[in-house]
């Protein structure tokens, strides 16, 4: 990016020093780090790749075959997660960031071991445009759910029920399947002030596996934003 204009980057690539400065504050030789998915995620794996191959020593784990495709391509070796106990520091991207730190999330299709890795994390580290921090969750992006194939229109139907319009996510003219074998329903609530609470109502409907509701989970969150560059956000 050096010696670029910012009116020449992708707006999707202008995250970048967010994702540097996430691995270069939080990531310590020796650690157990937590790869999320997505460009904010690939981002910061370009940076891990750098460190790693400066002679920096770390486990990496992997939300996605997406991710773990992506940095086995730059000659990174990822680990079994069922091999680690607890991870030091996750790195993941969001799609709304609410003043609380919770998260919507799941757009990328892997939200369900997101999740996990986020449970398992001491810091969960969030990349994200400046934008993607929003008042109230829900408003402006529609709620992913991960549910099992079978059965899936009745779980739909449950989910409407809610109050939620479910529309089943589709890739070139088939349903979109998840890395676990799953279907996602991207549901439009409006909006959601109290994530905690749709979150524990929706993962108790037969069928669904889990939801994007990232409910504190997050560490802190850093964000970018062409007039105040990087910002970070804890509570």
């Amino acid at each position: 990016m050096v010696g670029l204009d910012m009116d020449e980057i992708p707006p999707w690539l202008r995250k970048r020093p967010a994702a540097v400065k996430a691995v270069d504050d939080y990531v310590e030789d020796g650690m157990v780090v937590g790869l999320g998915t997505g460009n904010a995620a690939n981002m910061a794996v370009d940076r891990i790749a750098e460190l790693v191959k400066d002679g920096m020593r770390l486990t990496l784990v992997s939300s996605s075959n997406q991710t773990e495709d992506y940095a086995r391509k730059l000659g990174l070796g990822i680990s079994d997660l069922n091999r680690v106990e607890r991870i030091d520091v996750t790195i993941d991207g969001a799609d709304e960031i609410d003043p609380n730190l919770d998260l919507i999330k799941g757009l990328g299709g892997a939200l369900l071991k997101e999740k996990i890795l986020a449970s398992m994390s001491d810091k969960e580290i969030i990349v994200a445009d400046d934008f993607k921090r929003v008042g109230v969750l829900g408003a402006a992006t529609p709620l992913p759910v991960e549910v099992c194939r079978f059965a899936c229109e009745r779980t739909a139907e449950k989910l409407r029920s809610m109050g939620s319009e479910p529309v089943l996510r589709m890739r070139e003219g088939s349903p979109f399947i998840t890395d676990e074998g799953h279907y996602i329903y991207d549901c439009k609530f409006g909006s959601i002030p109290d994530p905690r609470r749709l979150e524990g109502e929706i993962d108790t409907i037969p069928g669904v596996v889990e939801c994007g509701l990232f409910v504190g989970l997050t560490y802190c969150a850093l964000t970018y934003s062409d007039d105040t560059g990087v910002n970070e956000y804890r509570l």
